[in-house]
């Protein structure tokens, strides 16, 4: 559907680039979703769904074209990240370079490494250690080089471990912890269940990056969207979860033994090995910065752990 009007453009329709999505219609913008396939579960009536390689920047050119913010919260699989990530997003910077438009990415906390328990900022040094965050660190970087060098418009949120809404395989507090207990069985966790460890609600992570695409103040920076208890731990999540639920807890543990095993069969849990580090420490994410400037508080914990029940049970899980 052609429109002169700017729109708001959504790089990815997944968990996140969905949160963002509902954020905008909520505040009644003008919404185009794109990913490869041009396919969406569940896609609202008056939303625009388009199909569109992003390595190709022609291609992220056109499909942007009109567009006011444009949301990167597109990616390629995870243990394709090292050899597909950097040319797409290189991709989606050359298409966007002198239209205008602002570009607000969606980012992770794997650039900052290990930090030994001690709460990550905005300011932690880059200290990666495994393959994708590395990858993270040289996508951040380049992001802030190309905003530096007048190219594009480019702010950067950060979030932890997600959960809530179209929160499945991609996240470890997803359909591996959460149907499980529906059913009466054992949530899969990772690492070290009772020490403290930040978990972003998907819900407040599309609402801080609108919120970044509205404020000039964000633009050239990484901020830290907003989290509620950010000391809370696995084990006390899924204890919620399931007394929201009227369910008992039961909680499993993988060790990295095993998960190197499932690894040989399946790629997505290989990569996840070299992240255990996160698992076995204290994994605190300060978001005070944003908090501060934009006065946006987290959805209470106790609210988002309700919503994510209630969507878990509304949406059946699908056998293969």
């Amino acid at each position: 559907m052609e429109t002169t009007a700017k729109q708001h453009i959504v790089l990815g329709t997944g968990a996140i680039g969905r949160a963002i999505m509902e954020e905008l219609i909520k505040r009644g913008a003008s919404v185009r979703m794109v990913n490869r396939s041009g396919k969406m579960d569940e896609i609202p009536a008056n939303i625009e769904l388009v199909a569109a390689d992003l390595y190709d920047p022609a291609r992220v050119k056109d499909v942007t074209q009109r567009a006011q913010v444009v949301y990167q919260a597109s990616q390629p699989h995870y243990h394709e990240w090292p050899e597909k990530f950097p040319p797409l997003q290189k991709s989606i910077i050359d298409g966007l370079t002198g239209s205008g438009a602002k570009l607000v990415i969606v980012e992770n906390t794997y650039m900052y490494g290990a930090t030994n328990g001690k709460p990550m900022t905005e300011n932690t040094p880059h200290n990666a250690h495994t393959r994708k965050g590395k990858v993270r660190s040289e996508l951040s970087k380049a992001a802030l080089t190309a905003h530096q060098a007048g190219k594009v418009i480019v702010a950067i949120g950060r979030g932890s471990d997600f959960f809530g809404p179209w929160g499945l395989e991609q996240t470890s507090m997803g359909s591996r912890a959460f149907y499980p207990i529906l059913n009466g069985k054992s949530a899969q966790q990772i690492g070290l269940v009772d020490i403290p460890h930040t978990h972003t609600f998907l819900k407040d992570f599309g609402r801080a990056m609108v919120i970044l695409g509205e404020h000039s103040e964000a633009d050239g920076q990484a901020w830290h969207v907003p989290n509620d208890m950010p000391s809370i731990t696995q084990r006390d999540m899924i204890k919620m979860f399931a007394e929201e639920a009227g369910v008992l807890a039961k909680i499993s543990s993988m060790s990295k033994l095993t998960m190197k095993m499932v690894g040989l069969f399946i790629p997505e849990v290989k990569e996840m090995v070299e992240m255990l580090y996160e698992f076995d420490q204290p994994f605190i994410m300060d978001s005070s910065k944003f908090e501060r400037t934009f006065g946006m508080k987290a959805t209470p914990m106790r609210d988002a752990i309700r919503e994510t029940v209630a969507w878990f049970k509304s949406h059946p899980e699908k056998k293969n």
